[in-house]
């Protein structure tokens, strides 16, 4: 029987700039592990005719929300190409160089074997979802990687490496209303619950002038954290203070009947200071770059009318204090 590699054109990854690209749904469930440490127990999520199960096996643990740096290198790659009116492919190849460094990583041999490990947790992570079946009662079932090669010369230098792309994935990232640019800055995001809130808040508040919000609570259902509310919440918090994630401002606002929402929307392009706003109605000053003053009043609201399962991820038990900024992160 011939392998699946042989039945591939070779895509070679281009070697020269481009925006940066997600897919919409790997942005708006949960996907990922959001913790540094290593995770086996499964996420088991539901909404309306929406379901998924990821799994890990022990010895490689479950892919990670940095190891979808990969997919995202993947994607931007394949919609250049299509864009540029060139051939693309499942099999994909490129150096490791040119992957580390379009990831914003380092090019040590450290950096070469986390890549590598990062390359096993997609291969061995397997997915069960309906998402892209005609009805909810059907799955799809694959792995984020259906297999990679590393190649290497005769004194075991790295050359390349080759990696096939499962066909949900693909089909995905071809469909150009499923795909979403999403900026750069986001690779310099180093907490896995602030990296899942940008894809959440680029996925819902788009380029929306008006905005959108979540309930608080709400969100911390969509996250599918096991970590107390409280503790989620005030990670949130830390991050709005931060107003860290690029392009978008957020604020903490107290709903009328108690409890408290999170609102974000485009940054404005004039530069001030910005004002969060807690559920106290103290007004907090931020270091955003850029900023507005406050969210219109008719931002969107999602979360009142869908169901969700139960809480998913484990608690980041370490202390995941990488950047300029030591706190406590939670999955």
């Amino acid at each position: 029987m011939a392998s699946e590699r042989a039945q591939l054109d070779l895509f070679r990854a281009i070697p020269r700039d481009m925006a940066l690209r997600d897919a919409q749904d790997l942005m708006a469930y949960p996907f990922f592990s959001l913790a540094k440490s290593r995770r086996v127990q499964p996420i088991a999520f539901a909404a309306g005719d929406v379901s998924i199960r990821v799994e890990a096996v022990p010895e490689h643990g479950m892919a990670t929300i940095w190891d979808a740096d990969i997919l995202i290198w993947a994607a931007s790659h394949i919609v250049e190409a299509r864009d540029s009116g060139l051939k693309t492919s499942r099999l994909l190849s490129a150096t490791p160089f040119e992957m580390l460094t379009f990831m914003r990583r380092g090019t040590s041999g450290a950096s070469y074997v986390r890549l590598k490990a990062a390359l096993d947790r997609l291969q061995s992570t397997t997915i069960a979802t309906s998402i892209g079946r005609p009805t909810g009662r059907r799955l799809h079932r694959f792995s984020w990687i259906n297999e990679w090669v590393e190649k290497s010369d005769a004194s075991g230098n790295a050359l390349g490496i080759e990696m096939i792309l499962p066909d949900w994935f693909y089909q995905l990232v071809l469909d150009q209303k499923l795909i979403l640019t999403i900026d750069p800055g986001y690779f310099d995001l180093t907490g896995g619950l602030e990296r899942w809130l940008y894809r959440i808040v680029r996925k819902h508040g788009g380029r929306q002038s008006d905005g959108w919000r979540f309930n608080l609570r709400y969100l911390h259902l969509k996250s599918g954290s096991l970590a107390p509310y409280k503790w989620f919440s005030a990670e949130i918090r830390a991050i709005v203070k931060r107003q860290s994630l690029p392009g978008y401002w957020l604020a903490i606002e107290p709903m009328p009947r108690g409890g408290a929402e999170l609102s974000f929307r485009p940054a404005c392009a004039k530069t001030v200071d910005s004002i969060v706003r807690s559920v106290t109605r103290n007004l907090v000053r931020s270091p955003a770059e850029l900023s507005c003053d406050h969210l219109p009043k008719k931002a969107k609201r999602l979360g009142q009318s869908e169901t969700w399962g139960g809480l998913n991820f484990d608690s980041n038990e370490s202390p995941n204090i990488a950047g300029r900024r030591p706190r406590r992160t939670i999955s």
